[in-house]
């Protein structure tokens, strides 16, 4: 068969689309093949109304590594971060706010309204953040090791990773250990009294996952939304859709070729196991030396490689990786600006606002999940993107996106009926906090985890490709020893959020992949 391509990506994610312009800056034909009609998977703006542009998955940029906007000289095609002086505005049950500021000293102050002791650790508690995530940074854009291996050599990347521990000090370092498999709830216990506050942190420690803040391991997951440093939250100007856009660019820039509405059926592979060619859902075959997928492992594997090309083991593990989906969005097209009880400043509303009221509020949210109901009283983030982007809606119209956990990928009563309950009880739940927001809306968009999973090919609608639990992280993403990105089937490569290092807009799996591919080469 004629090979017409270097490499074929599936997937115009951002991940996949990082991959492609790596390949081609390098000197390869790339293809990247994407079934839906718009690119960026679950960082993409929609136009879902005339004249509202709303992100349907993502809405921060603030994990999106440098390193790669700088290797595909992004800010050459487009792409404008805008970063926020408000980071988070957590509603309380007694009509009270607390604002977190980018600014140190009036986060304190917000924080001394309710405790003087609280504002006094604040500094210190923020400076422990920086310091682990740090750390975790620097294996960002590392392949993880082979721990089979005996060539040294093999673990000399990872140099720099144990350099920076051993600088840490040796007490810096025990505490390091001590607080990753933590659940979240005791460690912000350790640091802070109120309750309203440790709920506005706390919520980072549940993005991608079923879990509450009582998880083992959820301590983690709340350093990991932090990978850049606290409070490096960042819009981009356009909407997320912009960011994959500008990759996007760069890439068809460098001379990889682009094709939506292009689904692939499976991924052909000869009898010495080698991965040789994609074939479409048309039927067409493309050939080419090397496979990168963005998509799951789950769909990877065992839809488009199937089973009877890989041992039994492995099939094993993929089918066991924990994805869970929790997540819906309810997008929003509104007339006006909803007021908000317990804050008077329209500025502070460019932050995420977050209702989380306490850490017990997050684990009682979580409950229901547990056996496949919805949150009674869920947890809500909601962002107003066109406050701080006009470009987003018409003059003096606004788009409001409310991400809700927890909805449970296998509802017990199923979607069909779900849809319309769950849409009502977000509005609910929001209606003593913002009252006159009902009669702002214009139109509006339900994305339920079955949603994620159908249109997205999110399996089981896990925004993360799999959960970040410490038993699917760092070698053992996706499965044991099969961490660094290569699969059972050579020339089959991974390079979406299920691989190292997950989840979130970080363009890492993509990036790291893309190497690993041009190393091997």
């Amino acid at each position: 068969m004629k090979t017409q391509y270097d490499m074929i990506i599936i997937g115009g994610g951002h991940n996949g689309l990082v991959a492609a312009a790596t390949l081609a800056k390098a000197g390869k034909k790339a293809l990247v093949l994407e079934k839906r009609p718009n690119l960026g998977g679950a960082a993409a703006t929609e136009e879902l109304f005339p004249g509202f542009k709303m992100d349907t998955g993502a809405t921060d940029a603030g994990m999106f590594q440098d390193e790669i906007v700088q290797a595909l000289a992004l800010s050459q095609h487009g792409l404008t971060f805008q970063e926020r002086d408000v980071l988070f505005v957590g509603l309380g049950v007694d009509g009270r706010s607390l604002t977190i500021f980018r600014d140190m000293g009036k986060t304190q102050a917000e924080i001394a309204k309710f405790s003087q002791r609280d504002a006094e650790k604040y500094p210190a508690f923020v400076q422990q953040i920086n310091n682990m995530t740090d750390i975790l940074r620097e294996m960002l854009l590392r392949t993880p090791p082979d721990l089979m291996a005996r060539n040294v050599g093999e673990l000399f990347s990872w140099g720099k990773v144990g350099l920076k521990l051993k600088r840490q000090g040796n007490k810096e370092l025990m505490e390091f250990m001590r607080v990753l498999p933590m659940p979240a709830n005791d460690f912000l216990n350790e640091w802070f009294e109120t309750d309203l506050l440790k709920g506005v942190l706390g919520a980072d420690a549940l993005t991608g996952s079923v879990q509450g803040p009582r998880a083992a391991g959820t301590a983690l997951t709340l350093l990991y939304q932090h990978i850049n440093g606290f409070g490096q939250s960042r819009t981009v100007a356009g909407g997320m859709g912009a960011l994959s856009a500008a990759v996007a660019s760069a890439a068809k820039q460098a001379g990889a070729e682009i094709r939506a509405n292009t689904a692939v059926s499976h991924i052909q592979v000869d009898d010495a196991g080698v991965a040789t060619a994609v074939v479409l859902q048309n039927g067409d075959k493309i050939a080419a030396q090397a496979i990168l997928s963005s998509v799951d492992p789950q769909h990877t594997f065992l839809e488009m490689v199937g089973p009877q090309q890989l041992e039994p083991r492995f099939v094993r593990q993929v089918r066991n990786i924990i994805y869970r989906g929790s997540t819906a969005r309810l997008n929003l097209a509104l007339s006006g600006l909803p007021q908000v009880v317990g804050v008077a400043d329209s500025q502070r509303l460019t932050g995420r606002i977050r209702l989380a009221p306490s850490l017990d509020y997050l684990e009682q949210a979580s409950d229901a999940a547990k056996y496949g109901e919805m949150s009674a009283k869920p947890y809500l983030e909601v962002s107003l993107p066109s406050l701080s982007d006009a470009s987003l809606a018409p003059t003096g119209q606004h788009t409001m996106s409310i991400t809700m956990k927890y909805a449970p990928y296998d509802l017990q009563d199923g979607w069909e009926n779900g849809r319309n309950q769950l849409t009502q009880r977000i509005l609910d739940v929001l209606a003593p906090t913002m009252p006159n927001l009902a009669e702002l809306i214009l139109h509006q968009q339900l994305i339920t985890p079955l949603d994620y999973a159908q249109s997205y090919g999110l399996a089981e609608g896990s925004i993360y490709q799999g959960q970040m639990s410490l038993d699917q992280l760092l070698v053992m993403r996706p499965v044991p020893a099969w961490g660094r990105y290569v699969t059972p089937i050579q020339n089959l490569y991974l390079c979406g959020a299920g691989a190292h290092p997950g989840g979130g807009v970080t363009g890492a799996p993509g990036y790291n992949a893309a190497r690993e591919l041009l190393q091997a080469l």
